[in-house]
């Protein structure tokens, strides 16, 4: 798969996908629908972020029912049949490249800060998951949705 074509199956992973790899997999879900199977995983399996709920909810995206997965889980559960995975932390792309070694997947990083690093009082922090949402929209928009309308 070139990075000019549309993937049919893309993983989005971090360290404990409670934050970041949900809230790409949920936005790529909304903005593309059902034309291409979306997921996430995590290295570590974490708890879903209150602040990450709250932002996402922000822009009408409800992620409460997701449940933070490990990369070993997913791969038990369905297989990482994925053709891109897009890691979103140093610690998940390591373990995608090491997990693609003998498969036939693209892996793309996307360096993508932690919010949950931030200090300060509610509206600080959650500016800090604003920020991180925002950011994944741009990117999100730039790979797939823009390519969506040229490639169809």
């Amino acid at each position: 798969m070139s990075r000019t074509s549309r993937p049919q199956a893309v993983l989005f992973a971090c360290g404990l996908n409670a934050v970041r790899s949900p809230m790409a997999a949920a936005l790529l879900k909304q903005m593309l629908g059902g034309s291409l199977y979306v997921g996430s995983a995590g290295v570590r399996k974490g708890e879903l972020d209150p602040f990450a709920i709250a932002v996402m909810e922000e822009i009408g995206i409800d992620i409460t029912s997701h449940g933070p997965i490990t990369f070993e889980e997913l791969e038990d559960l369905e297989g990482l049949n994925f053709d891109l995975i897009v890691t979103l932390s140093p610690e998940a792309h390591h373990k995608a490249l090491d997990l693609t070694r003998t498969l036939a997947t693209e892996v793309e990083y996307w360096p993508t800060h932690d919010p949950t690093a931030a200090e300060g009082n509610r509206e600080q922090r959650l500016n800090a998951y604003r920020a991180v949402r925002d950011m994944l929209v741009h990117k999100i928009r730039e790979r797939f949705v823009a390519r969506a309308s040229v490639n169809e």
